[in-house]
């Protein structure tokens, strides 16, 4: 199956709903040494379309620790659950940052499923976090829905 690419035009798009943000860990796109990808919610391969509703700005890292999982085991009950989903989720209905703002706390067992799994507290992110609550930059208005 080929798989199918996101226009220009999508893309775009998909970079200012998220407010040029990872959508997962909410890396910010200025602050990151790797290129930010679109991607898939639902691969692809498991029927997903490339459709806006179906796409999702995301950090490398994300995105390939994400690959084609849509669930996963949510470590504190042992129950397979679905990872968030953006586009019908809110992000902080489902996480929430630490007092300090350099962790992702999970409210839920999707929260937990994805942070798990996602890693979405990597040495390097948490490291980029204490560096932009310095410079003001950190936490992003989770308020806003994206």
């Amino acid at each position: 199956m080929r798989r199918q690419r996101p226009t220009q035009r999508q893309r775009l798009a998909v970079f200012i709903r998220a407010g040029y943000r990872c959508e997962y860990c909410r890396h910010p796109v200025a602050f990151s040494s790797d290129p930010f990808e679109v991607e898939h919610i639902i691969p692809v391969e498991q029927g997903g379309t490339t459709t806006l509703d179906n796409l999702a700005l995301s950090c490398r890292g994300c995105n390939h620790l994400k690959h084609i999982l849509t669930e996963a085991m949510d470590p504190a009950t042992g129950v397979t659950v679905p990872l968030f989903h953006p586009r019908h989720q809110q992000w902080n209905a489902h996480f929430q940052w630490s007092f300090d703002a350099t962790q992702v706390l999970a409210l839920t067992a999707t929260g937990r499923a994805t942070l798990e799994a996602l890693q979405l507290n990597r040495e390097g992110l948490r490291n980029l976090r204490r560096a932009l609550v310095l410079d003001g930059a950190h936490p992003p208005d989770e308020s806003v829905t994206i």
